[in-house]
């Protein structure tokens, strides 16, 4: 990546060279080592404190995380009262800064066979966590550009960020979850947060530490400036569902690999389905629009993955819209009954998964516009009673969703209503802020003011 800047990186080309020589062909074949964030910190390689003006590579990545992104901060979260006391409530046996369990997720955590050299897991989620072990690619990363410079490098265990569809997997990897990592209902109890997630909205909070639109080596865009985040957004959520699909799968099918048979997991309903706050039953929302498609007081399947990307859907690829409707309508319906047939969720989750997957593939390619944005929006404001009944977690996909939309289209459309409805989306934002006291109702007539002003 910095091979532009390479006859001005001493300390950069003297990290490549402190490291121990591997050939190309031994380090494709053995299991890659990491060595830690220190290699990457040198003020002339990732650490400058400001971005490096006429450089493709900001060089100050380090910087930016260390000092703005909550994943450098990750290990410092279980050695706080929360993480102590869910240690104690989980009898992990331990502190939450020394459990595996927590550390999956929480840090650079690697065996001593897979440290090239000695580093803390106390820096928490750091560079090779998501940018995979850098041993064997970190020499091939100082050389100069060429068109096979980044297949090489991924096949020295460099983990592909550029594509939308596999940097959005790593993500899932710790913001979903797998067989070896993850949150369960368990540990939600015990005070760990909900998971959602939205590579787009979450991509700019993190901050990104990367130039938007990714520029070649001449420092030329190869990306849609003017519709990066819309492209991140729908392929994000189209890979999202996927994840989640597999992810029911393997529940289903007790593939956890501490092999705690856990059927139905909580997890996978819908939280604020009995998490919300009680009132008098004449002001409630859930009793007055009733339990369409389960029985009364059984938690429904949490959808919000599927509730606003399948408008998306039918507007991009109709029959495609129309088979994954049929197999997430399955599993939802399964997963809402009490003893959810395991089986026949697995089944229905298993077709689901693979169209996803493939409308993930087509999204990360295609040609956006004010139009497909604009249409996009118009279709979540038409649909607020049924995104807004979904529950909480289905609206905050809708308004992160319109968030992304909108900033790409009123920097293309330019409407004279823009702070209008820029103020309409913050509204929506303030109405998520306590999940617990969620009102449907209300926030389906605030999404439905929206729609007028989107012409």
């Amino acid at each position: 990546m910095l091979n532009a800047l390479t006859p001005r990186c001493p300390a950069l080309l003297l990290c490549a060279l402190l490291l121990i020589p591997l050939s190309s062909a031994r380090a494709q074949n053995e299991p890659g080592k990491y060595i830690g964030p220190g290699s990457c910190a040198a003020t002339s390689c990732h650490g400058s404190v400001k971005p490096i003006a006429g450089s493709r590579i900001l060089q100050n990545e380090y910087s930016t995380w260390i000092l703005k992104d909550k994943h450098s901060r990750a290990y410092q979260v279980l050695t706080q009262d929360v993480g102590e006391r869910m240690a104690r409530i989980l009898k992990l046996g331990t502190k939450a800064e020394e459990a595996p369990k927590c550390l999956a997720c929480h840090a650079l955590y690697t065996t001593e066979q897979q440290r090239g050299r000695p580093f803390s897991i106390s820096e928490g989620v750091s560079c090779e966590s998501c940018h995979g072990p850098a041993q064997g690619w970190l020499g091939q990363h100082t050389a100069k550009d060429s068109p096979e410079k980044h297949a090489k490098s991924v096949e020295l265990h460099l983990t592909d960020t550029r594509g939308i569809i596999p940097r959005t997997e790593k993500c899932l990897e710790c913001h979903m979850g797998t067989k070896e990592k993850f949150v369960d209902h368990e540990m939600i109890a015990a005070g760990h947060p909900d998971l959602y997630f939205e590579l787009d909205s979450f991509s700019a909070v993190m901050p990104r530490h990367w130039n938007q639109p990714r520029q070649s080596a001449s420092g030329q865009p190869v990306e849609d400036a003017a519709w990066v985040g819309v492209r991140d957004w729908s392929t994000g959520q189209a890979i999202q569902l996927s994840a989640h699909m597999n992810r029911l799968i393997w529940r289903a099918k007790n593939e956890r690999y501490d092999k705690k048979d856990v059927w139905p997991e909580y997890a996978e309903l819908s939280c604020f389905a009995c998490h919300h706050s009680l009132g008098p039953a004449k002001d409630s929302w859930r009793q007055e629009h009733g339990y369409t498609g389960r029985r009364p007081g059984d938690p429904g399947f949490n959808g919000s993955r599927y509730a606003v990307f399948r408008l998306l859907a039918k507007q991009v690829d109709p029959a495609g819209a129309e088979e994954l409707d049929r197999n997430l309508t399955a599993v939802w319906d399964e997963m809402s009954k009490l003893n959810p047939d395991r089986a026949a969720v697995a089944n229905a989750a298993g077709s689901a998964a693979p169209i996803a997957h493939r409308m993930a593939e087509k999204l990360s390619t295609m040609q956006f516009d004010q139009a497909v944005a604009l249409k996009a929006m118009q279709s979540i404001t038409a649909d607020a009673e049924n995104i807004a009944l979904a529950d909480e977690r289905a609206a905050e996909q809708a308004v992160m969703a319109l968030d992304s939309l909108y900033i790409a289209y009123s920097k293309q459309a330019k409407p004279a209503n823009s702070a209008e409805v820029r103020a309409g989306i913050n509204s929506l934002f303030q109405q998520l802020e306590n999940p617990s006291a969620y009102n449907a109702d209300q926030f389906a007539s605030a999404l439905r003011r929206l729609r007028p002003l989107l012409q």
